[in-house]
């Protein structure tokens, strides 16, 4: 399974629709999540778990797979865990709902036969967005946060838009680089409105992010390219390796304006990202 951290999207297709499978695959090639958990009708769920243990069972090749399990509190999420317990979800990554505190995490691991499995952590609580540091550092290297806005904003009683959920996008982000992980932004419930979706997306990516959820396959190709740097900035950035390397590592002068060390590290990653998807 490749690295959630060269991963800027990865998109959601419902469990009970398992026709959409195949096609989720052919448009995500970073990564599928197929959900158990919102996206599938309360009298859905023994169906919809039944579909993923089939597709998973069939062995096909394609992008990374995860699962989101339903809330281990939950009756589905009991029924999910006994799946996981008994083998039934191989080769996958977790993503684990409305996680709260390290030890949420620590639990469904006990019960998981596969040791060193990717888990996704969601934080869409005022509770977990408290304890996003302390969720973060016990993580591990290919684990990865993710911020669930639209439950938060229902926990909050705040209106799901950017400016009042931008503080605890912030500390996702935060968290996240303390423990040096990637972390992944909320969907955008609007499958056609591209343009705001990049818009979005490019805020995000700003902000820290480094990737963002899909609902639709329409989806996907406007979140990679948000995700890419322009060449403009790819320019400005090999400038500023170079200068840096010019002066032997301190500082210098781009354009009339001081660069150091800090300045070239951003740049470095820019380029990074861009070589990613050459």
């Amino acid at each position: 399974m490749s690295g959630l951290a060269e991963s800027t999207c990865l998109l959601f297709v419902p469990g009970h629709l398992p026709d959409r499978f195949e096609k989720a695959c052919r448009a995500s090639p970073e990564g599928v999540v197929l959900d158990l958990e919102d996206a599938v009708p309360p009298t859905e769920k023994g169906a919809a778990r039944a579909a993923v243990i089939d597709f998973l069972g069939a062995g096909r090749g394609g992008p990374p797979l995860f699962v989101r399990i339903n809330a281990p509190a939950s009756r589905g999420g009991l029924d999910d865990l006994v799946a996981l317990a008994d083998g039934k979800l191989p080769n996958v990554g977790l993503v684990l709902p409305k996680v709260e505190s390290p030890r949420d995490v620590q639990f469904v691991r006990q019960l998981d036969p596969q040791r060193g499995r990717s888990v996704m952590v969601a934080v869409e609580t005022a509770a977990g967005v408290e304890a996003a540091t302390a969720i973060a550092t016990a993580l591990r290297a290919n684990d990865a946060l993710v911020f669930g806005g639209a439950d938060l904003a229902a926990d909050l009683g705040a209106a799901f838009a950017w400016e009042p959920l931008l503080a605890a996008r912030s500390a996702l982000v935060r968290a996240a680089a303390c423990a040096r992980l990637p972390v992944f932004d909320v969907p955008f419930l609007a499958t056609d409105a591209p343009e705001a979706l990049a818009d979005e997306t490019r805020r995000a990516r700003d902000l820290g992010f480094t990737g963002k959820l899909a609902i639709h396959p329409a989806q996907v190709a406007p979140i990679q390219a948000a995700f890419q740097p322009t060449d403009e900035e790819i320019a400005r950035a090999r400038q500023i390796v170079a200068a840096i390397e010019a002066a032997g590592g301190g500082a210098a002068l781009v354009d009339g304006r001081m660069i150091d060390a800090p300045v070239a590290a951003s740049a470095r990653r820019a380029l990074a990202r861009a070589a990613m998807h050459f």
